[in-house]
């Protein structure tokens, strides 16, 4: 079955008509008067041109699906913290020249200031991947756009659901300013936590973190300090629920924090992690301050008809790691791939049921479980500073390391033996027990350093 024919071109300021013929309800375009109906292939609209819907958008294009790709402001970006796993680097085929800086050191610091190694297992060709948002969006949007999509630099202000399976989606948005409308068979929502999409499907109710993060230049004897290294700091004075970090940029260091369940005071959290690196960062100079909301967990809904939900606004951010970038764009993809096998290259139209048999199933059978071991995590370790104590005590362990590089840097839970799966099993039960002995100590402490602030 061809796809339905359109009727709003999105290049077009004029109001136009939409009207109906025969029982199929194929549709016109009207500018001044009918012309012939002509028989299209399925278009599809990408809304957000972030790591989800610029994947999307190129997966779309390249299998031959009329795609138009929304993004209200190019040349801005998300603000990130910007660690993306090696493995990324192969998948999605990103030059090497997008990575700012390759950190083969990570350090996390307890409540009480141990300082912990984590990276003495890495082997000699494995990194973190450090980058600035701006650059990689940019860089996948132009790809998407070489791939066929057409880049729409454009605010969407509405959409208008149909009341039937034949009938578009009526996409409404101001361009130039110009108000325009354009019609479209499926849509892609990639437009961050606050979905409008998600809004206008009726995605569910939904809760959201914040995260906060301050750019800061350096001098150049303190940036060489973060040449490769990454910090993450947990603890009550940075996050009741979540952790700081400073991560490493081209010249200048990401220094920020998050939080689920205090995210009024989230720059008393923000003054915790500057007073935890402070000799470090003496003599910076802020140049940018960023916050943004970030998904606790995914929508109730994230297929809705014709209409799907990848990135943020699918609510694909794991707990405990808070790592976001990866899920976008291999989400976008995933959904992209699925619409263009379910259309058969954009010749026919497509159902929910294709969406959640070719995506939804697909993405749940590949990322469930991770998504659902990572939110146990953040749980156990994250709830008190007796806990955090725990797990930087934890992560002294090799095999902890191993496993825990293993399952971030190729994107699947690592498989240990039984052996050793055993004895970490019983360091983490010691260690819990431990630290929350000396737990009533740390936690006096952090409290002293609140009413300080």
């Amino acid at each position: 079955m061809a796809a339905q024919t359109h009727l709003l071109h999105p290049l077009h300021c004029l109001p136009v008509s939409l009207k109906t013929q025969n029982p199929q309800k194929q549709y016109h375009y009207f500018k001044h008067k009918p012309i012939n109906p002509v028989v299209s292939k399925l278009r599809a609209a990408v809304i957000g041109g972030g790591p989800a819907g610029s994947s999307a958008a190129e997966a779309l294009a390249s299998g031959g699906v009329e795609t138009f790709l929304f993004e209200r402001s190019p040349a801005s970006a998300k603000p990130c913290g910007g660690a993306i796993p090696l493995c990324m680097l192969d998948e999605f085929s990103l030059p090497y020249h997008l990575i700012d800086r390759r950190v083969t050191q990570m350090r996390i610091i307890s409540p009480s200031n141990l300082v912990v190694d984590f990276g003495k297992t890495l082997k000699p060709h494995e990194f973190i991947a450090m980058l600035r948002r701006e650059v990689l969006d940019s860089f996948l949007r132009r790809r998407a756009e070489s791939s066929g999509a057409t880049l729409m630099k454009a605010l969407v202000t509405n959409l208008v659901v149909p009341t039937s399976s034949h009938e578009p989606y009526v996409i409404h948005y101001t361009m130039d300013n110009c108000q325009r409308q354009l019609a479209v068979d499926v849509i892609v929502g990639a437009d961050g936590a606050n979905s409008r999409v998600a809004k206008s499907i009726k995605a569910g109710n939904y809760a959201t973190a914040i995260a906060f993060q301050e750019r800061i230049k350096l001098p150049e004897d303190k940036m060489g300090y973060y040449e490769n290294l990454a910090e993450m700091y947990v603890g009550n004075d940075v996050s009741p629920d979540f952790y700081a970090w400073v991560f490493p940029k081209c010249d200048h260091v990401a220094v920020g924090t998050g939080t689920m369940c205090s995210k009024s005071n989230i720059k008393l959290f923000q003054h915790g992690i500057r007073a935890r690196v402070k000799s470090k960062i003496d003599g910076g100079r802020v140049i940018k301050v960023e916050a943004h909301p970030i998904p606790e967990h995914p929508r109730p809904i994230r297929v809705r008809g014709r209409v799907a939900l990848v990135g943020d606004a699918a609510g694909y951010v794991t707990k405990c790691s808070g790592e976001g970038i990866y899920f976008a764009a291999k989400s976008g993809r995933i959904c992209g791939e699925a619409i263009a096998k379910a259309s058969e290259g954009g010749e026919k139209m497509i159902s929910e049921d294709d969406l959640k048999r070719e995506y939804l199933r697909k993405w749940d059978d590949k990322y469930f479980t991770t998504f659902k071991f990572l939110d146990i995590l953040q749980k156990v370790f994250y709830g008190s500073n007796a806990a955090r104590e725990a797990l930087v005590e934890l992560c002294g362990d090799e095999y902890v390391q191993r496993m825990t590089f293993d399952s971030y840097l190729y994107k699947k839970l690592a498989s240990g033996n039984r052996l050793n799966d055993a004895k970490m099993v019983m360091n983490t039960i010691s260690s819990l027990v431990r630290c929350n002995i000396m737990g009533r100590e740390v936690e006096a402490s952090a409290q002293k350093i609140l009413s300080r602030v």
